[in-house]
């Protein structure tokens, strides 16, 4: 509910910036008495079409681009006959040297101010800076308005979405800890785990969002974050795989089973996991104390069940190098820590 929520009050200001930003585009440039008034509102349309550093990048591109619209149109338009004939040549060259550094999302404002020079024929300083000023207007606006935007509400999914993340990560452990242990299981575990593949894929792309959102930037913590989390999924996913090769369990299946379920308390934004670590290494430490093997099948199980601690070190390795990371800004704003070992 809260994502559709979400995505419902993005819309709703979308369509106020869109809807405000184009009448006043075309206003002012209508007031200013400019030709073809009305573009000045489709740039602005097209330009709010973006994040806010997307608007700010686009912006100046579209401002450069446009000097080179103008020498180009000049350079075929008025040598080529046939109005047609020149208007396909100078798209041919533009979509091409869009495609080559790019600059596609520049192209649909190129083709806008080409039309105008076509069919105006006019070449002169005042046409050009009457086309120059519509690009300006429409961009201009469009930067102010991508200035307002729902950042608190994304903030605040963003979080949701990390509780969430902890929440599943927290489930899938305690129902691989009851594979260990050969109990019945309610649900599916591969389903917990491909669900919460795919909610990682779509909480990294509202991070970066939200980082292009907003002229700040420590946000990258969101995205290091989820993907920090979603390497740590990985290391789930194959996880499941391994313990379900396991036919006969060894005796250590209950010592993991038992360290699994101390781990997975400890999976939460804030948790630094040198503690769990060095507990886990005094497990494997007690682990290669136990008596050696009898047969195949007890070596091949105690060499599964160790190699399944190997990957719950590297899913603890995940938060630590994330931790390591985090500078003293991050650790104030975030963490309300001064350091990461506190």
């Amino acid at each position: 509910m809260g994502e559709k929520r979400l995505k419902a009050g993005k819309i709703l200001l979308l369509s106020v910036k869109i809807a405000i930003g184009a009448s006043l585009a075309i206003y002012i440039a209508e007031y200013l008495q400019l030709e073809y008034a009305a573009s000045a509102g489709i740039i602005t349309l097209l330009s709010v079409l973006t994040t806010k550093w997307g608007t700010l990048k686009l912006s100046l591109l579209r401002i450069l681009t446009f000097l080179i619209t103008a020498a180009g149109c000049w350079l075929i338009l008025q040598y080529v006959r046939g109005d047609w004939i020149g208007f396909g040549i100078f798209l041919f060259f533009m979509v091409g040297l869009c495609e080559l550094t790019g600059l596609r999302n520049t192209l649909s404002v190129n083709a806008v101010i080409a039309t105008h020079i076509l069919a105006a024929q006019d070449f002169s300083v005042d046409f050009l800076l009457n086309e120059f000023f519509l690009v300006l207007i429409g961009v201009g606006l469009a930067f102010v308005l991508n200035l307002f935007n729902g950042n608190r509400a994304h903030k605040k999914m963003l979080i949701k979405n990390m509780r969430y993340t902890e929440q599943q990560l927290q489930i899938i452990l305690e129902r691989l800890a009851g594979y260990l242990r050969r109990e019945e299981t309610v649900g599916s575990i591969w389903a917990d785990i491909i669900r919460l593949e795919d909610k990682l894929k779509f909480f990294i792309e509202q991070a970066y969002e939200y980082q292009n959102n907003t002229w700040h930037f420590h946000p990258a913590y969101y995205i290091d974050y989820f993907e920090m989390r979603e390497k740590q999924y990985g290391i789930l996913h194959n996880l499941h795989y391994e313990i379900k090769k396991i036919r006969n369990m060894p005796e250590q299946a209950e010592v993991v089973a038992e360290y699994i379920l101390y781990m997975k308390e400890h999976v939460t934004e804030m948790n630094n996991p040198k503690v769990q670590l060095e507990r886990l290494h005094q497990v494997l430490a007690d682990m290669e104390k136990t008596p050696l093997p009898e047969n195949w099948e007890e070596f091949e199980g105690k060499a599964k069940v160790y190699h399944i601690m190997m990957d719950l070190e590297e899913f603890l390795i995940y938060k630590k190098r994330f931790v390591e990371s985090l500078d003293e800004k991050k650790l104030r704003i975030y963490w309300n820590k001064e350091n990461a070992g506190s």
